[in-house]
């Protein structure tokens, strides 16, 4: 029984490899792999709790589940954006924590080969920490995101204490 499961696995993990959701934050657009992703929703009613950092905007009730959100354009030290029917929450697993991020808007779910993926430039900024590749789509370039470094360690440790 537990190889048909670990199989099963192997199965499910196979058909997501190479596949991202991309979204966008501004006029640029980012993907993330679609295995780290639990599920896409609307903007929430949003509960601010104090003493977070400005990107960590506060929590919200998901199905009773308190997940903390964080918007990526401010992450990006981008400036903030009102939120419209267009903004999302894409709700990812960080380091076993479901955290909800805030994008502009969630575009497709592409399928982008790995010799499709280079490495980022070696910049040495900080927002390159959180790119793992650019993906080449035609004549578009999608940022890869990893999102295991969206947070630290010390971060995704106050978070799961909310």
């Amino acid at each position: 029984m537990a190889e048909l499961i670990s199989e099963e696995n192997l199965m499910e993990e196979d058909t997501q490899r190479g596949k991202f959701l991309t979204f966008s934050i501004g006029n640029e657009f980012y993907g993330i792999e679609i295995a780290n992703v639990t599920e896409i929703i609307g903007i929430q009613p949003i509960t601010e709790v104090p003493e977070l950092p400005n990107y960590v905007k506060g929590i919200i009730n998901l199905r009773g589940k308190i997940i903390p959100v964080m918007d990526v354009r401010l992450r990006f030290r981008k400036p903030p954006r009102e939120y419209t029917d267009r903004t999302c929450v894409i709700v990812v697993d960080i380091k076993d924590v479901s955290v909800g991020l805030i994008v502009d808007s969630v575009a497709e779910v592409l399928s982008i080969s790995e010799a499709n993926i280079v490495p980022p430039p070696d910049l040495k900024t900080v927002q390159n920490r959180y790119i793992k590749g650019i993906g080449k789509v035609g004549d578009e370039v999608k940022l890869l995101l990893d999102c295991q470094r969206l947070l630290s360690e010390e971060e995704v440790g106050s978070l799961s204490e909310i």
